[in-house]
């Protein structure tokens, strides 16, 4: 049997250079949040149940403007388009003919991307644990301190000071994986990206908040 001692100095390296990986990762996000005015990119999303299928397939387009503003742009067989307008969150279903209106508030505190926005506030609502790395990224594992959150447990994963990955996964296991790629940083958005007014004749569910359209 190894000794301890032999064990002890055999580890040490290993956790001393896990340790500065782990590190690296919060290290990046905050970088890649620091000054960010506007972010936008190309995204491949996966829908995957707990036995490791993929459920559903889809790509897009997604924008955001600091503080509250958020554009998603499902393309595909089933197109969507979710926009966050900084009170309500606009969502059409154009094969439905359907928008669905809720408040931004019900989502902002928990949402995966709020951390973009609010990166001080990523210990008051998350814990926070380092994940190691995964083909080739740094990982960062988010839990909502939320006990309504619509997932449990998010990860992030960061390379050269980029988000390039976004996984959440929900109570029931359903794991929603994003993929990000030709990311472009602080560059102009036209505001109208973030404004929406639904189709006419198109079923219209909910209210607007005070303020809204």
């Amino acid at each position: 049997m190894i000794s301890f001692i032999r064990t002890l100095c055999f580890c040490l390296p290993l956790l001393a250079g896990n340790a500065a990986a782990q590190q690296a990762a919060r290290d990046q996000l905050v970088q890649f949040a620091e000054g960010l005015e506007t972010f936008s990119a190309q995204f491949e999303q996966r829908v995957i149940g707990t036995d490791g299928v993929v459920e559903d397939q889809s790509d897009g387009q997604v924008w955001l403007s600091q503080p509250h503003y958020i554009r998603w742009e499902y393309g595909g067989d089933f197109p969507e388009l979710v926009v966050a307008d900084g009170l309500q969150i606009w969502i059409y279903d154009e094969m439905l003919e359907q928008v669905t209106i809720k408040p931004q508030s019900d989502f902002a505190a928990d949402s995966p991307l709020s951390v973009i926005s609010n990166i001080e506030k990523l210990d008051e609502q998350f814990e926070v644990r380092e994940a190691g790395d995964s083909d080739g990224l740094l990982l960062l594992e988010l839990r909502s301190k939320n006990e309504e959150a619509e997932f449990e447990r998010v990860l992030l994963g960061l390379q050269n000071n980029e988000l390039r990955l976004m996984t959440m996964e929900d109570a029931f296991g359903l794991r929603t994986e994003i993929r990000f790629d030709q990311l472009q940083r602080n560059t102009p958005l036209d505001a109208s990206l973030f404004t929406f007014v639904p189709p006419e004749g198109v079923d219209v569910l909910g209210a607007l908040e005070a303020g809204g359209n």
